[in-house]
Formats: C-alpha cells, structure tokens, sequence
C-alpha cells in the first residue's frame, strides 16, 4: 500500500519493533527513522511534538538515559530546556514515534500504532512478548 507512514525507530527496542512488524502487517513498508542514528532537527522534533498535541516533557525518555544525571525531572525546567537537552542526547526520546496521515502519536504501547494506520491488519499479531494484539481476522483484540 502506498502510504507514506514514518517511524521514528530503535532497533534495540521492544516496543518500537512490535509498533514497526504492526506497521509492515497492515502491508505498509514506512519509512525508518533510526533516531539514534539520525535525530530530527530541533524544528522537526517541535512541529512533531506539536502534532502529536503534547509537550517536551511528554516525549522524554528517563529508563537507560541520562535523565536524572541531568536532572530533567526538576518540573521547573522550561520545553527549550528540555528540548536543548534532547537535542544533545537523542537517547532522550522516547519512542517509537509514528508520523501517518491520520496522525502524530507516541505509541507507548505499540498497539496505539494501529490507531494510526489507514488499512487494516492482514492477519494475526502478537508482540514479542506473547500478547496477541491482532486476532486472525485481522481484528484488534481489547
């Protein structure tokens, strides 16, 4: 299907590959973003913020990262505080962030990727784990 879908991606993460394998089970190849690799520019990581309706704080990342060394939890820090600091250290943000046509969401758990995605799922789906998320009719389980 051509749908221009971008993921925001860690490849050492869970949750950003069962948010990628739902994207390619709707039989959509999106474009793959491996942040680490590649972050956004602080422009992009804003306008993608704003899309998705939430604020810097709402898209750091403090498991694995240098969160409280920095001591970003302090909540009088200000969003270009924030911001600075994702910009210095990508590891900051939290993933996977999917870009869609029907939206901006950080999809945390990845089964809010299927919100996202404009064709449904072509089959069954579980997670790495094991939880099944997708039945065989291509249903959402709830």
């Amino acid at each position: 299907m051509a749908v221009d879908i971008i993921i925001y991606h860690n490849p050492e993460c869970g949750t950003s590959r069962n948010a990628l394998a739902m994207i390619r089970n709707a039989g959509i190849e999106p474009h793959v973003v491996e942040y680490l690799k590649t972050p956004p520019s602080r422009a992009m990581l804003v306008d993608l913020i704003a899309r998705a309706g939430m604020r810097p704080r709402d898209l750091l990342r403090e498991k694995g990262t240098p969160y409280a060394e920095l001591g970003l939890g302090e909540p009088s820090l200000s969003d270009d505080a924030l911001l600075d600091a994702m910009m210095a250290h990508s590891i900051l943000i939290n993933r996977p962030l999917v870009v869609s046509p029907l939206g901006v969401k950080l999809c945390r758990p990845s089964e809010v990727v299927l919100d996202l995605l404009p064709a449904g799922q072509r089959g069954a789906f579980a997670k790495e784990d094991g939880e099944q998320v997708v039945d065989a009719a291509g249903e959402r389980v709830r």
